[in-house]
């Protein structure tokens, strides 16, 4: 899938300044989880160094009980300690894997950098098999990229 369309709509909204970050980081996964077919639920999780846990700031798609995330538990977790890109073509063949939904079929988990630090990840969840591409981690790590310049 083609990203170039959604690179200048993700720079007018992360622009807009008379909106919150977080209002921001929401219109975000919203235009990524109506614009990318096989992205079913979007989120960005922000780490909290002294707890050691992930804590979800913005969503788009169904509500989800993890909203805080040990490091080293799940997907997401797992990507805090070791800070790279995390593509799960099969959820099912994963042994630690937190179940948000059984539609969910793949994941993928890309970390966010601000300064060189592991600050938080963006999250995106598939009831497609095997979809995320190459070119879905390089586009995802250019808006986290974009993210990191408001926060």
């Amino acid at each position: 899938m083609p990203f170039s369309h959604l690179k200048p709509k993700v720079k007018t909204i992360l622009a807009n300044s008379s909106e919150s970050t977080n209002n921001r980081l929401t219109e975000i996964c919203e235009l990524l989880q109506t614009a990318v077919g096989y992205y079913d639920w979007v989120g960005f999780y922000f780490a909290n160094e002294a707890e050691k846990t992930l804590h979800l700031k913005a969503f788009a798609g169904e509500p989800t009980d993890h909203t805080v995330i040990p490091f080293g538990k799940g997907i997401c977790g797992q990507v805090a300690v070791s800070n790279k890109n995390f593509v799960v073509p099969d959820v099912k063949a994963q042994d630690n894997y937190i179940a948000c939904s059984i539609t969910v079929k793949s994941e993928i988990v890309i970390p966010l950098f601000k300064d060189g630090k592991n600050i938080g990840q963006i999250d995106i969840d598939s009831h497609v098999e095997d979809p995320f591409s190459l070119e879905d981690e390089r586009f995802l790590e250019w808006v986290n990229e974009e993210v990191a310049m408001i926060l």
